[in-house]
């Protein structure tokens, strides 16, 4: 069957459609996405603007027209921080609902950890054993611990690259003082969590499955994307550190002559290093393996164990009686 999977994200907004069934990895078959900074439209209340919110409408119409074009079968169409946090988000869900006719789920930061660790477990296989999982978005940074196919611990904090790079790095190339105050930031709000995580146990593989992770691993050598998912990516902490160092010295401009560096990510990839940086410090991990699958492909297999499990689904409203969208 074609599925598909609409996920709102504080970057971007991205359609997935996959060819899968039970039993089977999920094949991409097509990708509908927009660069769409939801955090960048907030007003100083905390709201989504009229602006963000027109474009938002406009990408999920798109979206269910290119679903309906290629026959998907079904779809599952959630958000994340930019909407689960804004002040008015139930009020943007019910537009979206009202003009499209697509329920947008909203998922909470554990939820969305949960998901993007049982994508990894799936992955990587028990062969893993224990496994930490990070994922920085640009609203929330999402951690999770485990030995199961569902972690033990997962948790959210509002640590996104976007978010952190609008209320913490406002020049470009930003101040060193900027830079030393963010740090701060961020390690104050990881210990805590941190701690938390030690009651559980040690990692014995430490993954990484956001864009930001991927960014910076190319970054620092690791084989582009066009190498395919199966090879093996690393990012080593020391290497982190001096990358780090040497793009905060950098415009956005000049991050984008970086390898694996798109326009919409150069502005906050500092932030991203940092956060990157200070949690595999805290976590005391040398070395981050990158994960090709997370939140998307996390929703995906769950929905197909559902299937093997409480037998067929019954489609969402927004599905004709014929099987199309």
């Amino acid at each position: 069957m074609r599925l598909g999977v609409l996920d709102i994200g504080s970057n971007t907004v991205h359609l997935l459609l996959v060819d899968a069934h039970p039993g089977a990895q999920p094949v991409p078959f097509a990708s509908h996405k927009r660069p769409l900074s939801l955090v960048q439209y907030l007003e100083p209340d905390g709201s989504i603007n009229e602006a963000g919110q027109k474009e938002l409408v406009e990408f999920v119409l798109e979206a269910w027209e290119f679903a309906a074009r290629h026959k998907a079968e079904d779809l599952l169409a959630f958000c994340t921080s930019a909407i689960r946090e804004a002040t008015n988000g139930p009020q943007v869900l019910a537009r979206v609902k009202h003009e499209t006719t697509v329920t947008l789920r909203e998922l909470s930061g554990s939820e969305e950890a949960e998901m993007t660790f049982f994508a990894v477990r799936r992955w990587f296989g028990w062969a893993a054993g224990t496994v930490l999982d990070l994922d920085i978005g640009g609203g929330s940074f999402e951690m999770a611990l485990g030995r199961d196919e569902l972690p033990e611990i997962a948790t959210s904090v509002p640590l996104g690259a976007s978010r952190l790079t609008r209320d913490w790095l406002a020049e470009d190339p930003p101040t060193a003082k900027s830079i030393k105050e963010l740090r701060k930031y961020i390690r104050s709000t990881l210990k805590p969590v941190v701690k938390d995580f030690a009651r559980i146990g040690t990692p014995h593989v430490v993954t990484g499955t956001s864009k930001t992770f991927r960014s910076l691993a190319r970054i620092a050598g690791a084989a582009p994307s066009a190498a395919g998912p199966y090879v093996r990516r690393e990012l080593l902490r020391e290497d982190l550190g001096l990358w780090a160092q040497r793009i905060s010295a950098m415009s956005a401009e000049d991050r984008l002559h970086l390898p694996g560096v798109s326009q919409a990510r150069a502005p906050q990839l500092l932030a991203g290093a940092l956060v990157a940086e200070a949690a595999l410090e805290l976590f005391d991990q040398p070395r981050i393996v990158i994960c090709p699958w997370a939140l998307r492909e996390g929703l995906i297999l769950r929905r197909l164990d559902q299937l093997v499990f409480d037998g067929p689904l019954d489609p969402p409203a927004h599905v004709k009686d014929d099987g199309e969208l």
